[in-house]
Order: structure tokens, then sequence, then C-alpha cells
């Protein structure tokens, strides 16, 4: 939802979603051109400044969006920065850090926060109606399109679920104390098992019902200066591969 809200209620909204992507596509292009860890981070930091700056995402917002990636992706770091060693004396294995390992983990880690900055700034600054639109101009395969649809629905309906459920629970005491608290959440775990299987069921049978015949389709919205959009956002991606691959 933190990400629906900032796509909706950004400066680059109503921007054209193929100037967007071309500008996210640059970024990940320049992410992995990008020869020195330096220059993967400056190219990250450009990216940030372009999503906070220009499209207005606030900072806080950002953060709690970025964070979780950086959780996950500080965990595959210790994990290229620890080798195995095997003593041939004695037998036993043992954790050692080596500097081909630290070096790995800046070149990883480098590339890594900058092509997640380039997907941050896709996402945030574009519903997923409008992406969807934009891969069906791709040609991407319909039923990817529709696994997406039905997968982005179902989120809004399992929030509503969880809301609906906590409001409930806490409006009869049902988190006043920790022994409470442990079964409220078992109940709330047990009913959102049975709404998801539900609502599931009912969106299968609507989809026979209707014999599956044809895509789903949205109102596409019409984006005015689609061509300077574009052109703007080709030459910033440029830019970002360019200065990726000169700074190496």
């Amino acid at each position: 939802m933190l990400i629906e809200q900032s796509a909706y209620a950004n400066r680059w909204r109503k921007a054209s979603p193929a100037a967007k992507g071309i500008f996210a596509l640059g970024g990940f292009c320049a992410a992995f051109a990008a020869g020195a860890p330096a220059a993967a981070v400056v190219v990250a930091l450009l990216i940030a400044a372009a999503t906070l700056a220009g499209a207005g995402i606030p900072s806080g917002r950002y953060l709690r969006a970025v964070t979780p990636a950086f959780f996950f992706l500080g965990i595959s770091c210790l994990s290229l920065a620890f080798s195995l060693r095997l003593d041939d004396g004695t037998g036993e294995l043992s954790l050692a850090l080596t500097p081909s390992g630290m070096q790995k983990v800046a070149e990883v880690s480098a590339r890594s926060i900058a092509a997640l900055t380039a997907l941050l700034f896709l996402v945030l600054t574009t519903p997923l109606t409008d992406l969807i639109a934009l891969f069906r101009r791709l040609k991407t395969p319909e039923v990817l399109l529709e696994i997406m649809v039905l997968c982005y629905r179902m989120l809004f309906v399992l929030s509503a679920a969880v809301h609906d459920t906590l409001s409930a629970q806490s409006a009869r005491l049902g988190y006043a104390t920790p022994r409470l608290a442990i079964r409220s959440l078992g109940g709330l775990a047990a009913n959102l098992t049975l709404q998801v299987w539900q609502r599931a069921h009912a969106l299968h049978m609507a989809a026979q019902a209707r014999n599956n015949d044809g895509p789903l389709r949205f109102l596409e919205p019409v984006f005015a200066n689609s061509g300077r959009d574009a052109i703007i956002a080709t030459a910033a991606g440029s830019a970002l591969v360019a200065l990726a691959v000169g700074w190496s």
C-alpha cells in the first residue's frame, strides 16, 4: 500500500510510463555497466535524487520502502564476505574474511543498490495499472499480465481483511495481555487463510462464468507530451550509462 500511495501522489504521476520505464532501464544498464563500486554508488545517488527531489517522494516513505531490501542485501553480502576453510592438518572448518571477498561485497552491493534505486524509481512513480498497459504494448504474454492483475487485487483484499479483523479483535480487548494477543494472532491467521481461500475460489468461479474469454482490460489514460518525456528520459538514461562506463 505504501508504494501505491506514492505512485498516485507524486509529481510525475502524469508523465508517460514509457519515459519512466526508459529511465529505469538506463539505470539498470548503468548499474551493470559500472566497473567500479564508486561509479555504481554515484548512479544510485543520482537516481535516488531524481526520485526524491524530482518526483517528490517523501524521504521517510522512501526509506521505509528501501529498508527491507537493504536487510536482505546485507545478509547476502555476509555470505560473500566470509569463506569456509578446511584445515589440512586437523580437518576443522573455519570461517575466514578474505580481501577478495570484501571486494566482491563492494561490487555486488554497489550494483545491487543502483539497480534497486532504478526499480524503486519506476514503482514509486508509476501505478501498476499504467505499468500493465505499458507491458501490454511491449507484447508481454497475457497470462503473466492476468496473474499480475489478480495478485494486485488480492493484496488489497488481504489488507482490508487484516484491517477489519484487527479492529474487531482490538474492540474486544483481544490484545490486552500477551496470552490474549497470541490467541488473537492465531485467530487472525486462521481467519485470513479461510478468507483468502474463499475469495480465490470466487475469482475462479467468476473466470469460469465468463469462459476466460479474452484478457482483462483497463481504460488507459492519455499522457500529454509523451514524445518529449521519452526524449528527456532517453537522454538522462544515456547520461547515467555514460557516467558509469566513463568512471571505470
